[in-house]
């Protein structure tokens, strides 16, 4: 029987009673009517705070500390899960609704061909970036040791059973398992490419439907009406969870806080400040493909903020699902056909960040310490295609990054170890890597819908036309 001192449990309950009071004042902002996003980022802020204390008042890793943030891991860890138990239902109902909506069917080849190109011609962008960011900087070759985490080695050694599933395949095995052998185990999420077989299960469906339609309309609108119903059901769900996301944010963040080695951030500042000097690069490639949908990228960025500073807060594309699909149809003018292909397919496929930019940068990182010429033609244009390839069936949530790195590293034959090497500031990343996610996802929208000519531009153009109706204001 473990006994634990009075020394332990005190300090831990009255971090916990800290927790619990910042928990209701968050509770308080909403009952006085405090819009979602400035909640959000006052848990973003109060959760610093309240982690920074943890670690300087209790020590880092002490057993008051350890108890502490385990209880308030229920509250961050449970929002994950209920995030994470949303990825197949949304993906699902988005894409065959995208079908069942659509009014245009002629365009639906037209609207997936274009939303494919941008997010798989971004990526690649991204991977270009990354390298880029790591070549001319110095950090090709550089080693990170144990000393730049006291946590490497335990990560890189739960690494070692996720990085063999994909270690092995080739690129022709992996673009097989993208293949939904069994919808049910995908929808359990049982594949490291349950994901993207779902989003092409999905499609599948929605294909279906409109063949049904046009033979026999009575059962096509019975199938219309139910996806109609469970798309209610599964929005509203959606909102549910996001209401928790305040909540979620505090806990979350203050575990991070608490338990990062600060010395191990500031020695791998740099690693950091490149990733975020690629990923604001990446953000003006996006104003650059907008410009060229004749579309103000001030516009967008001003519409797009509150989704985006979600997206950042929360760590999750797949969270940002719904908030994802309204801006652009409510704020962006993209028609919803096109706005829930865009949302759905960019959570899974062609992620600039966690599939781009990070795996990229790690790979321009470690490949010289295997006698890999960085700056060679070969590695450079094998590192984009298999970037590019690997980004499909990357999972919205957090890890996704994790896992494309472990697909790109293990594809071409280097090390995975420094991924558990920068696992101290891979939350610190992760933040900037999910709003660019997201963002690459709505450009997409945008730059769809004008090609097939559905854009509304009085909408895109009007300063007033942002989100702030329905399960936005809701939450």
């Amino acid at each position: 029987m473990c006994i634990v001192s009075v020394e332990t449990v005190l300090p831990a309950l009255a971090t916990l009673a800290v927790f619990a009071a910042l928990l209701a004042m968050l509770k308080l902002l909403k009952n006085r009517g405090v819009a979602f996003t400035p909640r959000v980022f006052a848990a973003l802020g109060l959760g610093i705070a309240l982690g920074v204390g943890v670690q300087l008042a209790l020590g880092r890793g002490s057993d008051a500390a350890v108890m502490a943030l385990d209880w308030i891991a229920v509250v961050g860890q449970g929002y994950i899960a209920l995030m994470k138990m949303l990825v197949m239902p949304l993906v699902f109902v988005a894409i065959v609704g995208a079908f069942t909506r659509t009014k245009v069917t002629e365009n639906l080849g037209r609207i997936s061909v274009v939303v494919l190109a941008v997010l798989l011609g971004t990526v690649a962008v991204a991977a270009l970036v990354g390298w880029a960011g790591a070549a001319f900087t110095g950090l090709a070759g550089a080693s990170f040791t144990a000393d730049a985490g006291s946590d490497a080695a335990t990560a890189a050694s739960a690494l070692q059973d996720s990085g063999q599933q994909v270690a092995d395949l080739t690129l022709p095995q992996e673009i097989l398992s993208f293949i939904p052998s069994n919808v049910f185990a995908d929808f359990a999420g049982t594949r490291p490419t349950s994901t993207i077989a779902v989003v092409i299960f999905s499609a599948i469906v929605g294909v279906a439907y409109l063949r049904l339609r046009d033979r026999d309309s009575a059962q096509a609108a019975f199938f219309q009406q139910l996806v109609d119903s469970l798309y209610g059901i599964v929005m509203r769900i959606v909102a549910m969870v996001l209401g928790l996301a305040p909540y979620g944010v505090l806990a979350l963040i203050a575990h991070v806080m608490a338990s990062s080695d600060y010395r191990a951030v500031l020695d791998l500042g740099k690693f950091v400040l490149v990733s975020y000097a690629a990923i604001a690069f990446m953000f003006v490639v996006h104003a650059l493909v907008l410009l060229a949908n004749r579309a103000s990228p001030r516009y967008y960025l001003r519409k797009a903020f509150p989704v985006l500073s979600f997206a950042f807060v929360a760590r999750s594309s797949a969270g940002a699902l719904p908030l994802n699909i309204e801006t652009q149809t409510n704020a962006l003018g993209v028609d919803e056909a096109t706005a829930n292909f865009a949302a759905s397919f960019g959570m899974s496929i062609g992620q600039n960040g966690c599939a781009g930019i990070y795996p990229a940068m790690l790979a321009t990182i470690i490949a010289p310490t295997v006698g890999i010429d960085v700056f060679s033609p070969a590695f450079v244009a094998g590192l984009v295609a298999v970037v590019a390839i690997s980004s499909f069936g990357v999972a919205g949530v957090g890890g996704g990054a994790t896992f494309a790195s472990l697909i790109v590293l293990g594809t071409m034959g280097l090390p995975i170890e420094i991924v558990g090497l920068l696992a101290s500031v891979e939350p610190l990343i992760d933040m900037g890597r999910t709003a660019l996610n997201v963002s690459d996802s709505m450009v997409a929208g945008v730059t769809a819908s004008n090609v097939a000519g559905t854009l509304d531009r009085t909408v895109f153009n009007d300063p007033e036309a942002r989100v702030n109706s329905g399960m936005h204001t809701e939450l």
